[in-house]
C-alpha cells in the first residue's frame, strides 16, 4: 500500500506517526524477514513504531515467548499491588514498574509453557481492564487482593498518581482555504510533525505572513475573513486556534506538489485530518460563494 492509502484510512484516529510507523514496519518485515514477524524480542523492538511493551506483547501472545508487557492497565495493576506511588510516566516510577514486570513477577521460563505465557500476559491486561480499573476497583473479587499493598494501606484510589496538570498554551494561526466551485486546494504536510503527511490548509503565524503566502502563490486577491467556522482543536501539548481565510480561485488555477486539488464530493475519502473536514463540512454555500456544495462524509 502507499502511505497515502494508509493515511486515508487512518484519518480521524489521531497519532498519525503511528500510521507512518505501521507502514514502514510492514515494509521492513516484508523485505528483511520475508513477510514473517521475527520471534526474538530484540528484533521486534528494532521494528519501526514498536516499543518494549508492544514487542513483548507480540512475542508473548503471538509466539508464546516469556516476555513482560507494561501497558496502561498493567502499570496500574503493578503500581497498586506493590504500592508504587507517583505518576507512571515519570522515569523513576517507570523503571520501578519495569523491574516488577520483568524480574519479580514473571514466572521462570523453565516452569511454564507457551500457552501459559500467553494466558499470563492476557490475564495481566484483563486484570487491569476489568477488575483493577482506574475508578471503582473491584478489590472484593481480585485474585491478588490478599497481598496488595495499596489495599492494605487504603490507597487504591490514590495509586497510581495522575499525570501532573500543566497549563496548555494556545497557538493562534491563520489558515488559508483556496477553493473553486468544484473543490479545494490542500497542501500535503511534511511527513514529520503534527498531521504529518496529511492534506491540510496552509497556515501562517499572522495575517501579514498570510498575505505573503497568497502573493507567493501568484494570487492578487484579498482573502475574506470567515467569522465562522473558526477552528479550535486540542493537541497533547497545545490548543490550536485557526482563523480561517478564504480565497476563491479560477478553475484554471493550478499548484504543483505538494499541493493537491480535492473535489468537494471526494475530499472526505482522502487523507485529511478530522479537524479540517469539520471546517469544510461546516462551510455553507453562501460563505464560499458557490452552489452545489455537498455534505462531506468519510
Amino acid at each position: 500500500a502507499s502511505i497515502d492509502d494508509v493515511l486515508t484510512h487512518w484519518a480521524g484516529l489521531g497519532y498519525y506517526s503511528r500510521a507512518r510507523h505501521l507502514h514502514r514496519c510492514a515494509q521492513v518485515v516484508a523485505v528483511q524477514y520475508g513477510g514473517e514477524f521475527p520471534r526474538q524480542l530484540e528484533h521486534l523492538e528494532a521494528l519501526p513504531g514498536i516499543g518494549p511493551s508492544t514487542a513483548a506483547a507480540i512475542a508473548s501472545l503471538a509466539f508464546g515467548e516469556r516476555a513482560a508487557i507494561l501497558d496502561g492497565n498493567v502499570k496500574r495493576v503493578l503500581a497498586r499491588h506493590a504500592g508504587v506511588q507517583g505518576w507512571p510516566g515519570e522515569p523513576k516510577v517507570a523503571k520501578s514498574l519495569w523491574a516488577l514486570a520483568r524480574e519479580r513477577l514473571i514466572p521462570e521460563q523453565e516452569q511454564v509453557s507457551e500457552d501459559f505465557n500467553r494466558r499470563y500476559t492476557q490475564g495481566m491486561m484483563d486484570l487491569g481492564a476489568t477488575i483493577c480499573t482506574s475508578k471503582q476497583a473491584k478489590c472484593f473479587c481480585c485474585p491478588v487482593a490478599f497481598d496488595c499493598k495499596s489495599l492494605q494501606l487504603q490507597l487504591v484510589s490514590e495509586i497510581p498518581a495522575s499525570r501532573p496538570k500543566k497549563n496548555i498554551p494556545i497557538q493562534e494561526r491563520s489558515a488559508l482555504l483556496l477553493y473553486t466551485a468544484d473543490g479545494v486546494w490542500l497542501e500535503r504536510r511534511r511527513s514529520t510533525g503534527i498531521w504529518g503527511g496529511l492534506l491540510c490548509f496552509p497556515e501562517s503565524d499572522n495575517e501579514h505572513s498570510l498575505l505573503q503566502l497568497i502573493l507567493g502563490l501568484g494570487l492578487n486577491q484579498a482573502p475574506t475573513r470567515w467569522h465562522k467556522p473558526d477552528l479550535k482543536h486540542t493537541f497533547t501539548h497545545y490548543h490550536l486556534h485557526w482563523q480561517i481565510w478564504g480565497v476563491f480561485v479560477d478553475e484554471r488555477f493550478y499548484l504543483p506538489a505538494p499541493w493537491v486539488f480535492a473535489r468537494w464530493e471526494t475530499v472526505g475519502q482522502l487523507g485529511v485530518p478530522k479537524a479540517v473536514l469539520k471546517v469544510l463540512s461546516a462551510t455553507s454555500d453562501r460563505s464560499i460563494g458557490h452552489t452545489g456544495m455537498v455534505t462531506i462524509k468519510r
